[in-house]
């Protein structure tokens, strides 16, 4: 990670072909140089941070007033950041009495805040939870009083997390784990708090601001998707070929215990959502062995997406990966014992992450456990049966090389899609599926619950969402679209995206057939798209082209009355 002069140096680097975004800071304490770190961290995410900053301690003032900076402003994201420090200090004049009462007011006065704030702006709210301070006043017992400061500000946090997970566009970001991972002194400094009111430490600086654009890049879609893994020496201690079953490391005891805790963490990951997939130097039945024999293996083979062992060249084989999930490179961590093999990778394929492993396997979780590698914003049930997902997505890619003819391929499929409006069973999907769909996504507009509710209640916009299923199984929920009237004739789509494990399908006729057939059925009789080139959705440039509209300064017209109906093979639930 870069120290806080490094990231300066970012500044001085050119931000103009950069995706930007308006961000609002509002703090009780000196915020100056976190807005450094934040656009120097932004700027090796591949984001421009438009910055605008609140006077000290104005927070209050921002909000309610409705002529204040902060709305003529109009951010996508406001950053709240409110110090454990300036909240002993209100502690510290309530009486006695009042001392239980802290959590709550302060609660009120966050969710009051926020209220205002969703009223005048659609933007997003990330409050930063607060670092725990003892005040040494009651020592232990602090925790079985409601008097202390400690169990106040302990159930501050607490509450804050109860509120941020029913509440669409407010997220907190962590820095309480910060300071439980680095220690008090690192994250606050008394002599230059008191003489500069800043509440963090210079060298805290680059990591509280990586935490936050790791979050502010989920909100963009911008997260990583799969983790491949290498085997000897990473997934278990030795080498399977030559040490053989029995004498491979893991288990409860010694080293054993770091692969299997390993192990574990990875099966969470899975069960989160992440892709797992294996890319190993091994002969393929000998790798997959412990996998279905070994008694103290966490993992087994229906957790792994992909599993590639062989004796090529590594950066070859998870090119090979990329190719079955049809996710980006930038969306891939690789974990590898072996430097050799991390550099072949980080030289071949500069786009995937590569941790530095530490030597020692027994750190290895821990050094994971700082790097936050898997940053989300937002949980569904879909994710945790995402790797079923991809291992029938396998299973087809087998099947078809069967075929000669594509048609027959699809006609065997008997594919099935439900399309529905937007409803409060479908909502958490919408809303996923915007958040993460990045390669096929003509206009990547970022969509969270609040938004798809109103869009399902809004009388200008009609709203699709398609499932697929055949007879390999259920894909969900994988394509989107959003029209908004135009005119008394005319129909945007205001959105179209769709999950890449289901290009090559049929699926954009069959789409595109859907929402012709609804224009007619509504007297529409144009419908106009659009391409919002972006660094990731190159692969759809050409899609309305492809799909017969005809360009129009900069944007893409179709004539319904003449639309011809396009050949595809899914069939209507």
């Amino acid at each position: 990670m870069k120290d806080f002069s490094q990231l300066k140096k970012n500044l001085k680097k050119d931000f103009s072909k950069l995706k930007t975004i308006k961000i609002a800071v509002l703090g009780d304490s000196a915020t100056q140089f976190l807005i450094q770190a934040l656009r120097g961290t932004a700027f090796d995410e591949g984001l421009n941070l438009d910055i605008w900053e609140a006077d000290f301690n104005q927070i209050e003032r921002q909000i309610f007033d409705p002529n204040s900076e902060l709305y003529s402003f109009a951010p996508e994201i406001i950053l709240v950041f409110q110090s454990a420090h300036k909240l002993l200090g209100k502690y510290n004049k309530y009486k006695v009495e009042q001392h239980p009462l802290l959590a709550a007011n302060e609660l009120e006065i966050i969710k009051n805040s926020f209220s205002v704030l969703t009223q005048k702006l659609n933007a997003k709210i990330i409050y930063y939870n607060y670092t725990e301070i003892e005040d040494a006043v009651f020592g232990n017992f602090a925790n079985k009083t409601e008097s202390s400061f400690l169990f106040q500000l302990r159930k501050l946090n607490y509450e804050l997390m109860l509120y941020a997970a029913k509440t669409n566009n407010f997220y907190l970001c962590d820095i309480s784990s910060i300071q439980n991972n680095f220690g008090k002194q690192f994250l606050f400094q008394s002599a230059i708090y008191i003489n500069t009111e800043m509440v963090l430490s210079i060298d805290a600086l680059p990591i509280v601001a990586a935490k936050t654009i790791a979050l502010i890049s989920a909100l963009e879609g911008k997260f990583k998707k799969c983790l491949i893994v290498d085997l000897d020496n990473t997934m278990w201690g030795g080498i399977i070929g030559d040490d053989g079953l029995e004498n491979i490391q893991i288990g409860a005891l010694g080293i054993g215990k770091a692969f299997s805790e390993f192990q574990y963490w990875i099966k969470k990951l899975k069960q989160r959502g992440i892709i797992i997939a294996v890319c190993s130097k091994n002969t393929e039945s000998v790798a997959k062995e412990p996998f279905e024999k070994h008694p103290d293996m966490v993992l087994h083979l229906e957790d792994i997406a992909v599993f590639v062992a062989n004796w090529e060249n590594k950066a070859d084989n998870i090119r090979q990966i990329q190719k079955i999930l049809n996710i980006g490179f930038d969306s891939m961590v690789f974990l590898d014992d072996n430097p050799f093999e991390r550099n072949i990778v980080r030289e071949n394929i500069p786009q995937i992450c590569v941790p530095e492993l530490p030597e020692d396997p027994a750190e290895y979780l821990e050094y994971l456990y700082t790097l936050n590698l898997f940053e989300t914003a937002s949980f569904s049930k879909e994710d945790t049966e995402r790797t079923q997902l991809y291992q029938v997505e396998a299973q087809r890619s087998r099947v078809q090389q069967n075929f000669t003819n594509e048609d027959d391929f699809l006609k065997s499929l008997n594919m099935l899609s439900l399309v529905e409006s937007f409803n409060k069973f479908n909502t958490p999907r919408v809303s996923q599926l915007s958040q993460r769909s990045n390669q096929f996504n003509l206009r990547t507009v970022r969509y969270d619950d609040a938004d798809i509710e109103k869009l399902a209640n809004s009388k200008d916009h009609f709203t699709f969402s398609f499932t697929l299923n055949d007879k390999f199984g259920d894909n969900g929920l994988i394509c989107v679209v959003i029209l908004r009237k135009e005119n008394a004739s005319t129909l945007f789509i205001d959105s179209w995206f769709m999950s890449c494990r289901v290009l090559k399908r049929g699926m954009e006729n069959f789409v595109l057939n859907s929402i012709v057939e609804f224009a007619k059925d509504k007297c529409y009789s144009s419908i106009i798209g659009e391409y919002v080139p972006t660094a990731k959705n190159e692969m759809v440039k050409e899609h309305y082209a492809n799909l017969g509209f005809t360009e129009r300064t900069e944007r893409w017209h179709l004539d319904v009355p003449s639309y011809e109906t396009k050949k595809n093979f899914i069939r209507t639930k």
